[in-house]
């Protein structure tokens, strides 16, 4: 196999790494290790320094690039992704324990939280307005029917 070949494994192999621990940068230098591997298809005799150094190139031009494509259209993420409690914020849910001397507990999702807020009963809808310490902070709901909290209709 020629250099040529060994350079474009090369870009594979940091390809499948990007893809398979994804930090947009192996991606960069695999689009470096190509650019070198076609110059070589083009230029076989190229010496390894020149192999080198073209490969060093290509991998800070790439590495610009991208980042100056990142800061121009930057990837669009959720903060709450991994934060369940900032996901509860402004959901309705109901009562399982009824909030009695300001504490309760609600039904959310398919578990149970505590809660704190004023009086509800059993099975009334309360909405979570922020939570602290893992306790649920609620508060009444006006008439919200079980129509009005399906978002299929």
């Amino acid at each position: 196999m020629n250099d040529a070949g060994w350079w474009l494994i090369a870009a594979l192999v940091l390809g499948i790494a990007e893809l398979a621990m994804p930090g947009v940068f192996a991606v960069f230098l695999g689009v470096a290790a190509a650019i070198t591997g076609a110059a070589l298809l083009a230029l076989p005799d190229l010496p390894l320094a020149a192999q080198l150094a073209s490969f060093g190139v290509w991998s800070v031009a790439a590495v610009v690039i991208g980042r100056r494509w990142y800061s121009d259209y930057p990837v669009a993420s959720d903060a709450r992704l991994n934060d369940r409690s900032a996901q509860m914020i402004g959901a309705v849910v109901t009562v399982e324990i009824a909030i009695e001397e300001g504490a309760g507990r609600v039904r959310v999702g398919d578990g149970s939280w505590p809660a704190r807020g004023s009086y509800a009963d059993l099975g009334d809808l309360v909405r979570i307005v922020g939570v602290e310490g893992g306790v649920a902070i609620v508060e009444r709901v006006g008439q919200v029917t079980a129509t009005a909290l399906d978002p299929a209709q």
